[in-house]
């Protein structure tokens, strides 16, 4: 039986369709924007497995290379950070503009990200989730795909919830991943981590292990913070989805994470990062927060580039994901087109309700 299509399936077509008739430069005046903020997650040579739902937060190496050698060739300076505001705000627009930000800061940032960065003399922010460094917040959506691998059935009863799925094969655990994980992600984060704690438990795994083995602890990131190009921003305490919270606990969440790398590392933390940062977790009380909190920026996943209009709305930064779904030149020159974006947000250069 041939695998069922996907959104991304979807947007692989729009993506190819576009290239090949060059609609992505025909538009590009109107939709590229002023620049772009790039949004990575793991950096690593791809291990092929036939159950991957993930595969969406890593790209390859050489992909990142090849993605900042055409950003270099199309005429794009790579700023840090801190310069988007300044340049969202001049007068005249200068050169088009990337900048680069990796999230929840994974191990692999040093042992693959950095080499390339250092090769295109690439200025980067890792946002950084504090409970990850100290290995005592969980990776849920991790935890939620090994034990699914891991298992050969899922049936679970807690609380008032219910889910059964058979897992044996490959295209079962992936159909079970997406039914659960959209299920869980639409409802209470409480209820979503106490189904994953207890999935992992059922398949023999150690959750805090999986975030020792994966992310930077503060001695790695006190090295990273020493590189030159580097820069390190928030991500809360837990990486929980801050709008699914009462507002003492995302201020808690935001203000103190701050808090903690400033005291651990000794260096200036301008920029946020909204875990999740769709708008179901991150909207205008939590732009709010993150400006009240004297953040430079803060960022979201929604998808976009960047326009001038954006420099009245600093704390609700869209970004353009680097997916591993979609590892070719021609995909990510439509991306940095805007084309698709533009069609996405029907034309509006902002989203930020």
């Amino acid at each position: 039986m041939p695998r069922p299509l996907t959104k991304y399936d979807l947007y692989r077509w729009v993506l190819r369709v576009c290239h090949a008739t060059g609609l992505h430069g025909a538009f590009r005046s109107r939709t590229c924007g002023l620049g772009a903020i790039l949004m990575l997650h793991h950096v690593r040579p791809y291990a092929p497995r036939g159950f991957c739902p993930n595969r969406i937060l890593e790209i390859t190496p050489a992909f990142l290379d090849a993605a900042l050698a055409l950003v270099k060739a199309r005429g794009y300076d790579i700023v840090p950070l801190d310069e988007v505001p300044a340049r969202l705000r001049a007068p005249e627009p200068a050169a088009p503009f990337v900048a680069i930000t990796l999230d929840d800061g994974y191990l692999d940032t040093i042992e693959h990200a950095l080499p390339v960065f250092r090769k295109h003399r690439a200025p980067f922010t890792v946002f950084v989730t504090t409970g990850f460094a100290d290995a005592t917040a969980t990776l849920w959506w991790l935890d939620l795909e090994m034990a699914i691998a891991a298992l050969s059935e899922i049936k679970i009863e807690l609380d008032d919830f219910a889910f059964a799925a058979p897992t044996r094969t490959d295209e079962e655990k992936t159909a079970a991943f997406a039914q659960l994980y959209a299920t869980l992600r639409a409802g209470n984060e409480f209820l979503l981590r106490k189904v994953v704690a207890e999935l992992a438990v059922r398949a023999e795994i150690d959750p805090l292990m999986t975030v020792r083995s994966l992310c930077m602890s503060w001695d790695e990131l006190r090295g990273l913070a020493d590189e030159p190009l580097a820069s390190i921003g928030a991500h809360t305490l837990t990486h929980p989805m801050l709008g699914k919270h009462d507002i003492n606990i995302a201020n808690h969440e935001i203000a103190d994470s701050r808090n903690i790398i400033v005291n651990e590392l000794g260096v200036e933390v301008n920029h946020f990062a909204y875990p999740v940062g769709d708008p179901s977790s991150a909207g205008p009380r939590e732009f709010e927060m993150a400006r009240k909190d004297g953040f430079l920026t803060a960022v979201t996943t929604r998808p976009g580039l960047l326009f001038k209009e954006h420099a009245d709305h600093l704390h609700a930064l869209p970004r353009l994901s680097l997916n591993g779904l979609f590892q070719s030149e021609a995909e990510f020159e439509v991306l940095l087109s805007g084309l698709p974006f533009a069609l996405l947000n029907r034309g509006r250069p902002l989203n930020v309700g």
